[in-house]
């Protein structure tokens, strides 16, 4: 059958408004979401396809040479923070990919979007080729990160660590190659060698030569005092910047650290460096890859009202598609950033739903979704302390200071501290977590956490229950 094209339109666009494929979804729809309803809570593995989960791993392990972290095998269903395995197991997932699944497993408004960028000419698109979603999305996060910053553009790649890698590209030629880097004790930037390098996890970069020149500052210590930190950390910058005048091309900072522990810092710490960085003349660059739409804000410089200091700004995990946005007094030369791949186009497209719906969705504020269910979290959390104390013994930091904070974190970044952060009782409580039924991971260096990255963009307040109850079981057996 032929397409009847009015004047104003193009084959393309005839094509992704056709009634017969609205249909089509609409049905697709209805299938998942009556599959979807048989999820309700965790439940445990069926002993007949046990032998499945055990040889797909098998196969894992000798294609990549090492097994997987956890015996995950999804099935390719879920509903909303409830994922089931091929197993036939079915696990509260609180950590969806580090961070990736904001809304969780087989969200019905991704899997149509999910679907309609597939319907695109283009499965991957790049910085040589690509349709108006690839610009969309980019327009949208220039345009909310201009809200409160001076951000203006943005560069389109497919990681957040590549993501990184740009954004040290354009500190370097903004400073004509000034050869080191201001980094925090305990940051991650990623993998690829230069992130290995600057992200302070020696296990990371060990067999890698070291060729990038990184100066660690320490992060915020609450234990110390506000006061205290500020100027212990800010005379640590002041050397810096004293020993190597002119050779820094950046300053890099995790507002929410994020494999480092979850660790978080008032505004005045970040304004007391940040100011003393600018009157060095060095950049600012905020790696959000992690914390980006987590927190009660979209940017978190924005929460913090910091959006004034910054030069950089690195987003990635929910955004699907990842990317590295700068100021106008930032714009590179030609040819330093491109890339033969930015994203899939069904990456765009959900990508692009997701940020609509983060925006519009109530989501953001001191009464949004996301702080309701980090408050609903918090809750659960301390009566959990409460009720069993001999779980949780004082926590001896990296400097010697012991706390007994052992609830922690902001937004959708959650942080629990058992005891005393040890890290191979948290690795046995992790493994005993998944078999019970919840997916958790752990963050710090020593102290280590209990690390959660619950999908805020659907899981509800009341979901909390169900995975304490697991919990305690879990926790007692690793007693």
């Amino acid at each position: 059958m032929t397409t009847t094209l009015t004047a104003s339109q193009t084959v393309g666009s005839a094509l992704h408004s056709s009634p017969a494929i609205d249909a089509a979804i609409r049905t697709i729809r209805h299938e998942v979401e009556t599959k979807q309803r048989e999820l309700t809570g965790a439940r445990p593995a069926r002993a007949e396809l046990k032998e499945t989960l055990d040889g797909w791993l098998k196969r894992a392990a000798e294609v990549r040479g090492r097994g997987p972290l956890y015996p995950y095998l999804g099935s390719g269903v879920g509903n909303g923070a409830l994922v089931e395995l091929v197993d036939g197991s079915v696990k509260w997932d609180l950590i969806n990919g580090i961070g990736v699944h904001m809304f969780g497993h087989g969200d019905p408004e991704l899997v149509e979007a999910s679907i309609r960028g597939s319907l695109s000419d283009l499965i991957m698109q790049g910085n040589l080729q690509f349709n108006a979603d690839a610009i969309e999305f980019g327009e949208f996060l220039a345009k909310e990160a201009a809200r409160s910053s001076k951000m203006k553009h943005c560069f389109i790649t497919n990681s957040g660590c590549m993501a990184n890698e740009a954004a040290l590209k354009l500190c370097q030629q903004k400073t004509n190659a000034a050869p080191r880097i201001i980094a925090f004790q305990d940051c991650f930037m990623g993998r690829s060698t230069t992130m290995s390098q600057i992200g302070d996890t020696s296990a990371y970069r060990q067999g890698i030569a070291l060729n990038i020149l990184v100066d660690y500052l320490p992060f915020f210590d609450a234990e110390m005092g506000v006061q205290r930190s500020i100027d212990m950390t800010l005379w640590h910058l002041e050397q810096l910047i004293h020993r190597y005048p002119g050779q820094h091309c950046c300053l890099i900072a995790e507002l929410v650290q994020g494999e480092g522990g979850f660790n978080t810092a008032p505004r005045e710490f970040f304004v007391a460096l940040f100011e003393a960085a600018r009157k060095a003349g060095i950049p600012i660059w905020d790696d959000e890859v992690q914390s980006f739409g987590r927190t009660e804000s979209m940017f978190c410089f924005e929460r913090l009202n910091l959006g004034e200091y910054i030069d950089v700004v690195t987003v990635g995990k929910i955004t699907q598609a990842c990317a590295c946005l700068y100021t106008a007094e930032m714009n590179p030369k030609a040819g330093l950033l491109s890339g033969t791949f930015a994203a899939s186009t069904s990456a765009f497209a959900t990508g692009l739903s997701i940020l609509n719906r983060l925006k519009s969705g109530g989501y953001y504020g001191p009464n949004g979704k996301i702080a309701k269910l980090h408050a609903a979290y918090r809750q659960h959390a301390e009566a959990f302390v409460a009720k069993h104390p001999a779980w949780f013994t004082p926590v001896t930091n990296s400097l010697g200071r012991t706390n007994t904070n052992y609830v922690a974190g902001t937004g959708g970044m959650m942080r629990l501290t058992p005891f005393g952060g040890n890290r191979e009782k948290i690795g046995k409580l992790l493994n005993n977590l998944f078999e019970d039924g919840v997916i958790a991971f752990s963050c710090g260096h020593g102290p280590y956490h209990l690390r959660f990255l619950p999908p805020v963009g659907v899981m509800k307040p009341e979901q909390f229950g169900p995975v304490f109850e697991i919990m305690e079981k879990s926790f007692a057996r690793t007693m």
